[in-house]
């Protein structure tokens, strides 16, 4: 799974913290209020975005409504595991990997990583 631009992360962002479907207008004008910069990206660049989260797999469209409205097709927490496992498999050493990352992590996360594998093993 692709990692994300600047653009694409903020429409995704929207649509992940979105408890409904956005239209292409919504988004932008929640993109235009969490800037600080005062730009506001163009409808047709919002459009543009969409298109290629929807090819990408991100984002899927309801082509009945009018005007269409988006979702995010994969969770946030699924994306960042997706590009977990996508960094671990450019490990030359996985086995390493996973001991450092087990290793940097707190113990309250360290016991939800033994929790979640013993209920695997279960």
């Amino acid at each position: 799974m692709a990692n994300l631009g600047e653009l694409e992360r903020a429409i995704m962002d929207a649509l992940w913290s979105s408890g409904a479907p956005l239209s292409a207008n919504e988004l932008r004008d929640k993109l235009a209020a969490s800037r600080t910069d005062g730009k506001t990206p163009a409808l047709t660049t919002v459009l543009t975005v969409l298109s290629r989260l929807e090819q990408k797999g991100f984002a899927e469209r309801d082509r009945d409504a009018r005007p269409h409205l988006y979702t995010a097709a994969v969770s946030r927490a699924g994306h960042v595991a997706d590009l977990m496992r996508e960094v671990l498999e450019t490990s030359s050493d996985r086995n390493a990997a996973l001991a450092y990352f087990v290793g940097s992590v707190d113990e309250s996360e360290a016991e939800t990583l033994r929790h979640l594998l013993d209920a695997r093993t279960s």
